[in-house]
């Protein structure tokens, strides 16, 4: 162990090497709370925003990077004023044999913001940032139906994005509450004898090809 993570792992009263498994405690989450807010700050600043001292707050700084904690700081941008005014969300349903042809040409899509592999009725969600609605059309009718890869397509438009955080943390839901609830069994009953509301959430098993994606990544 160095002695720079010697002295973070007295401090902070876990055990936790830099690179190697840091394990975090509530003065790294506060730090990364700061940091949400202003990824800019000093480490002067962070430091009296946190409560500890400079030399603290730059070493724990300095180990979240080299842990993968923190992988990166970019921009958020006004995608409206950047003059991609129009979002959409394409589920697409992927012939099960041919995901790694898929994944190769959604890497040619530069309007392509985030894909995730889904369960449910799709396989996949694509977020495209756009100028209008005719390049949506114009992406999905020309270009992701041409993709033999392809079997399915579904659009929905974003009329406007309600909430959106840069990350969230476990120390968001306060001390003393549980992060998480588990699900009760179909017609379950409360303590007050009423029906436990369940969600809509249809859970459909991966198909095959799916874990070879995610490894492919």
């Amino acid at each position: 162990m160095t002695e720079t993570s010697r002295n973070m792992a007295q401090e902070s009263g876990q055990p936790g090497r830099i690179g190697i498994g840091l394990e975090l405690d509530a003065t790294h989450l506060k730090i990364l709370e700061v940091l949400r807010d202003n990824g800019r700050i000093s480490v002067a600043a962070l430091a009296e925003r946190v409560g500890i001292s400079r030399a603290n707050a730059y070493t724990r700084f300095e180990a979240l990077r080299a842990d993968g904690a923190i992988k990166r700081f970019t921009a958020e941008i006004d995608h409206v004023r950047a003059g991609l005014g129009i979002t959409a969300l394409i589920f697409v349903t992927v012939r099960q044999q041919m995901w790694r042809q898929f994944r190769a040409q959604l890497a040619q899509m530069p309007e392509v913001e985030y894909c995730a592999i889904t369960t449910g009725q799709h396989d996949a969600m694509i977020q495209v940032r756009v100028t209008d609605v005719a390049a949506v059309h114009t992406m999905v009718t020309d270009r992701l139906a041409n993709i033999p890869a392809v079997k399915a397509t579904e659009t929905v438009f974003i009329l406007d994005e309600v909430l959106r955080r840069p990350y969230v943390l476990p120390s968001d839901r306060g001390p003393g509450r549980s992060p998480r609830r588990p699900a009760p069994d179909p017609g379950a009953t409360g303590s007050t004898g009423e029906e436990v509301p369940l969600g809509k959430m249809r859970f459909v098993g991966a198909a095959e090809g799916r874990a070879q994606l995610q490894r492919d990544v």
